[in-house]
């Protein structure tokens, strides 16, 4: 039975509609490993965050049935109750090992992790004393953070101060003018625009500063820096390093690593690690073997990075804009919300699958086809992909 709420939600879904920013869910069929529309026709996925394709690796997904016979299909209990296996301890080990730090924690997704961490770690020193909030920690964070950090920015109710994007010398002036507790924060990869952040540098301006600084490396983890361990792996002084195994990993969940202390730290005060079900033994297997995959793919990393200088080139010969792109994320920024969705809808009828990021995803008049090359991407299809781009989108 309809309510007076349901005519509100309907107005606002027709007010969505009317400035081309509604949504809606589509499912896809898979073939061969490949997505097709309804009607079976093979279309190659542009959108997908798999960027080494190991979703479908022979060894990721033997490991996540295997595990699956052997130890269940899911947890029984959160961490703190039965949840916490061997399996479970064995893959944290592994991940910490892989990111170079004394140890690692599980998480069910990268949205959680960086909407229960920051709060607990701005709470950091308001505990003992009786809960003096006096003590509460300032977040400064970049303007274009995910929605994640910006909910964890929230959730902590703690000063927040936002520095321009990649700008350092403004988040330099900012942490200048704040004595107390300091928590930076930053992704390493900027999911939508691709460009990277000058961790080398951040970590100085923060170290300077007595700030504490958290990198989510979402997109930078198995793709990026040595042996696909990250921007961050290169650089000292990173306090925390996020990062997610729903991406390049092929799997799914998300990590926090760093001290042993700041492990257990988060084991007893982190709420989205306390107050959720343990990740679930096939998810836990499929990291484990992309955890010994991904170190010896540096070959596909590099066809990658190739590929997606060639896309970036291709653009700007079109005068479309790739911003400042510099990896497997590509944006070809078209502008208007209704331009977006025909472009996408031409690659589509091409056979190429460009999802139209819209506002509030990204900033009113920069909508865009956010392009991600992936290593199973072959050479004819970049080629009629970049065939289709030239004669699909406008020459500015």
């Amino acid at each position: 039975m309809d309510s007076a709420f349901d005519d509100l939600l309907r107005e606002e879904l027709e007010a969505l509609e009317t400035r081309a920013q509604r949504r809606r869910l589509r499912g896809f069929g898979v073939m061969d490993g490949g997505l097709c529309d309804g009607n079976g026709r093979p279309l190659v996925d542009l959108s997908s965050n798999d960027y080494l394709g190991l979703s479908r690796h022979p060894l990721v997904t033997t490991r996540a049935a295997e595990w699956a016979r052997r130890h269940g299909a899911g947890p029984p209990a959160s961490r703190l109750v039965t949840g916490t296996r061997d399996i479970t301890l064995a893959v944290e080990e592994k991940l910490a090992a892989f990111k170079g730090r004394e140890a690692a924690l599980l998480f069910s997704s990268g949205f959680q992790a960086n909407a229960t961490v920051i709060p607990a770690l701005a709470r950091l020193g308001t505990i003992v004393g009786a809960g003096n909030t006096a003590n509460a920690t300032a977040i400064f964070s970049d303007e274009l953070n995910h929605a994640s950090i910006i909910h964890g920015a929230r959730a902590a109710r703690c000063p927040v101060h936002v520095f321009r994007h990649n700008d350092l010398d403004h988040l330099d002036a900012l942490l200048a003018g704040h004595a107390g507790r300091k928590l930076v924060a930053t992704e390493s990869v900027f999911s939508m625009d691709g460009d990277r952040a000058d961790l080398g540098r951040l970590a100085q301006v923060a170290a300077r500063h007595g700030a504490l600084l958290y990198v989510d490396e979402a997109h930078a983890t198995g793709i990026l820096g040595p042996q696909g361990r990250g921007l961050a792996a290169a650089v000292p002084g990173i306090d925390v390093v996020m990062g997610t195994l729903g991406k390049a990993f092929g799997a799914f969940g998300a990590y926090v690593a760093g001290s042993r202390a700041l492990i257990d730290w988060l084991t007893n005060r982190c709420s989205g690690f306390i107050f959720t079900t343990a990740l679930p033994p096939p998810v836990l297997g499929a990291v484990d073997a992309a955890l010994e995959l991904v170190p010896g793919m540096d070959a596909e990393r590099a066809r990658v990075a190739a590929n997606a200088q060639r896309l970036r080139a291709a653009l700007a010969a079109q005068g479309i804009s790739t911003l400042a792109s510099t990896t497997q994320i590509v944006p070809a920024v078209i502008g208007a919300e209704a331009d977006t969705l025909a472009a996408s809808a031409a690659l589509e009828a091409e056979g190429f699958v460009a999802v139209a990021i819209r506002p509030p995803t990204v900033a009113a008049g920069s909508s865009r086809l956010r392009l991600a090359i992936n290593s199973t991407l072959t050479a004819p299809e970049l080629d009629r992909l970049l065939a289709v781009l030239a004669a699909s989108l406008p020459r500015r």
